[in-house]
């Protein structure tokens, strides 16, 4: 009764922090993230206090997002780790635990990309005197995000640009998850099960974890793709070349003065510009962090197989599958990388990788054939 209770509680909780993280990131997109060509004048915007007073209150729904996302990471792992030690066994045994995993992993690719973001700006002021009178680097990006630092409108969009965006994607994606492990599956499938003969391994969590911690990336990067596609569609305009002057969020966040041109100063970039080009090297930059940990749970499950059933590779339609979605962002990270695509059409590539990867997660299991088919809907 007790376990019951908690773990309903827990998956409640997890539930409303990830809806309200979720409010809060579309409010904010929806009437804070305008749609008009905006001046971003350097010497204007360090001087304009009134400017940053007014992103210091938009700031605050960023805010607010942010810490539903922490309450949900924090309650689904909580969740996670007490199924754990109830079972006995890594909570991956069945459907449910694997959704509420996907919906813990979308949460980590958030923060993950946060943390990325904190990283790279952090790099700029490697010497105390390039951070004025704070105590710490921490303290002086504190009050950058917060709008208690003057900083030019194009270095503060640059800094803040992946929660801006990236929390309309990851919290929805988290959200939907939840709900649908949680609400559409019968209590019987929640239920915890003692392992299959074939999962009983320590392959387990080296396995299964790293597939889903990739899949939660291909598809927030995919679903990024798909958002570039949607905003920037009969946009003529925005079929930029590297060579174009651009506000990437893998380049420098913070630039030297005496490097921005009296040109760059006087150009007037369409705020939509700038939201697909983000768009497009956020997506970029998460399915480059999902293709490596599709890559190692492909090869961990290949010696895993091998132990289990003798074989490496059997031509299971989950093998099958999964090759299949390796090989989709394996033609998108080329065409990226050795090409040098970007913008429309390499997301064409990520768009078609999403519908792979649900194929792949969940498609394959509703046939209920393969040696991957135990714990899922054959069984119910």
């Amino acid at each position: 009764m007790m376990y019951t209770k908690l773990e309903s509680l827990l998956g409640n909780l997890s539930f409303i922090s990830l809806f309200i993280a979720m409010l809060f990131f579309w409010i904010y997109a929806s009437f804070f993230l305008k749609k008009k060509t905006t001046k971003l004048r350097i010497a204007t915007a360090l001087t304009n206090t009134e400017l940053n007073r007014n992103e210091s209150k938009e700031n605050l729904w960023l805010l607010f997002g942010n810490i539903g996302m922490i309450l949900s990471n924090i309650t689904l792992l909580l969740l996670l780790l007490f199924r754990w030690k109830e079972s006995g066994h890594f909570p991956l045994s069945n459907l449910y635990e694997s959704l509420i995993f996907l919906s813990w992993s979308c949460t980590f690719i958030h923060f993950a990309l946060f943390f990325s973001a904190y990283q790279e700006f952090m790099t700029q002021f490697p010497k105390k005197e390039l951070f004025g009178n704070y105590p710490n680097k921490k303290s002086f990006f504190y009050n950058l995000i917060s709008g208690k630092e003057d900083l030019s409108y194009e270095k503060k969009n640059r800094l803040t640009s992946f929660s801006k965006i990236a929390g309309c994607i990851t919290s929805p994606c988290a959200l939907f998850t939840n709900a649908f492990a949680s609400f559409s599956l019968p209590e019987e499938m929640q239920k915890m099960a003692p392992l299959v003969p074939a999962l009983q391994s320590n392959w387990l969590m080296m396995h299964v974890t790293v597939m889903i911690i990739s899949y939660s990336a291909l598809i927030i990067g995919s679903l990024l793709s798909i958002a570039f596609l949607v905003i920037t569609q009969n946009k003529a305009f925005l079929n930029f070349q590297k060579s174009t002057p651009s506000i990437l969020i893998n380049s420098p966040l913070i630039e030297k003065e005496e490097s921005i041109s009296l040109k760059q100063q006087e150009n007037s970039i369409s705020t939509i510009q700038i939201f697909a080009e983000t768009l497009d090297n956020l997506s970029y930059r998460i399915l480059g962090l999902g293709f490596p940990f599709l890559t190692i749970g492909i090869l961990s499950g290949a010696v895993w197989a091998n132990e289990a059933w003798g074989s490496y590779w059997s031509w299971d339609p989950k093998e099958t599958w999964a090759l299949l979605t390796w090989l989709v962002f394996a033609i998108y990270l080329h065409t990226r990388i050795s090409k040098g695509w970007e913008g429309k059409k390499p997301a064409i590539i990520a768009s078609f990788g999403f519908i792979v990867v649900w194929a792949c997660y969940l498609g394959v299991n509703l046939i209920g054939e393969g040696l991957h088919s135990y714990g899922w809907f054959n069984n119910n």
